[in-house]
């Protein structure tokens, strides 16, 4: 018996050996092949004029690679990803509802991306909660996200959220007219401002002011993230562990009909690739963070994209951040 017992243990040690042998090579090449792909995004982030942070995980392998990630990236409007989610966890515990009618004082119409402040300019108006969650997240509109924030609870509601879930290296701290405002230089007397007084505030700007607070705000902590800690809060999304599935969908697709940024993650991918995804825009900042779905049931990824302190023009940041989410594309489709 143990003659047998040791020729059977001898057996399987060998075919466990034979196995090794034809298992290995195909891992190493594919880590090799990792290698590969990190070593073109680091040529790539180059590309940008500036710092690029880049951010990647293969959702259904749990494939991982980021770059330049070691320090932090002003988050610009992706930020308002956050704060759609804080909004939608308030929804799943009763106490608010998308249902619920917003009014739209001219205090709540606020400069930059959108159309309520360029719109909506008499007071009167009233806007569900839901339509406040597809035009932050469609178009970006400052207006509504400060609405959204402040139903979500604010800022700090929104760090809680995160800290809970482990999203360490993202921090929200300001409204866009206060996010704004430091940027420009332009100081806010306390309470609202309304769009009309603001670009009053900002006509009798000197530009040696507005420079100095743009070289301020690139080393400003608040409302920045680290590459990865966007992209595991995607993940976490895209995986029903943050939300629920309902809500979860419904985040997701409103982010897959995103109408800013088209020159971004999706400026050099196939016609009609599905892309769930953010933009962000101030000063020397551009990104945009997302979920791209491959062909060939190839899986999906989640792709982060932070450019900061960039001398180039916009569409030239937007060229760097498109060749980046098509170097992932194609890696993942073809390996």
């Amino acid at each position: 018996m143990k003659k047998i017992f040791g020729v059977k243990s001898n057996l399987i040690q060998f075919c466990c050996l034979i196995l090794i042998f034809i298992i290995q090579p195909e891992h190493i090449n594919a880590q090799k092949s990792l290698k590969g792909l990190e070593k073109e995004l680091l040529r790539l982030s180059e590309l940008s004029g500036g710092k690029m942070g880049i951010g990647v995980i293969h959702l259904e392998t749990n494939k991982k690679i980021f770059i330049n990630n070691n320090e932090r990236y002003p988050l610009a409007s992706t930020y308002k990803v956050a704060i759609a989610v804080q909004l939608l966890k308030r929804v799943e515990k009763g106490e608010i509802s998308l249902n619920d009618m917003i009014d739209v004082q001219p205090e709540d119409q606020h400069p930059g991306s959108g159309i309520l402040s360029n719109l909506f300019v008499a007071p009167g108006i009233k806007l569900s909660l839901r339509n406040q969650l597809e035009l932050m997240m469609k178009l970006s509109d400052n207006s509504a996200t400060d609405i959204c924030l402040n139903a979500a609870g604010g800022a700090d509601q929104v760090k809680a959220l995160l800290k809970r879930y482990k999203i360490r290296n993202m921090s929200i701290d300001r409204p866009t007219i206060e996010l704004i405002s430091d940027w420009l230089g332009l100081e806010l007397e306390g309470g609202s401002t309304s769009n009309k007084e603001f670009m009053e505030k900002y006509g009798n700007l000197s530009k040696e002011v507005m420079l100095e607070a743009s070289k301020k705000f690139g080393k400003d902590p608040r409302d920045t993230a680290t590459p990865q800690a966007m992209a595991e809060l995607l993940q976490m999304i895209w995986s029903d562990k943050i939300l629920n599935k309902e809500n979860s969908e419904l985040l997701l697709d409103i982010m897959s009909r995103c109408e800013t940024g088209e020159g971004r993650l999706k400026g050099l991918l196939p016609p009609d690739t599905y892309v769930a995804h953010k933009t962000g825009t101030i000063g020397a900042t551009t990104n945009d963070v997302g979920i791209i779905r491959l062909p060939q049931n190839k899986g999906n990824v989640v792709v982060v994209a932070f450019v900061k302190d960039s001398d180039l023009s916009i569409p030239e940041r937007e060229r760097a951040i498109a060749h980046v989410a098509r170097s992932v594309h194609d890696y993942f489709l073809f390996n």
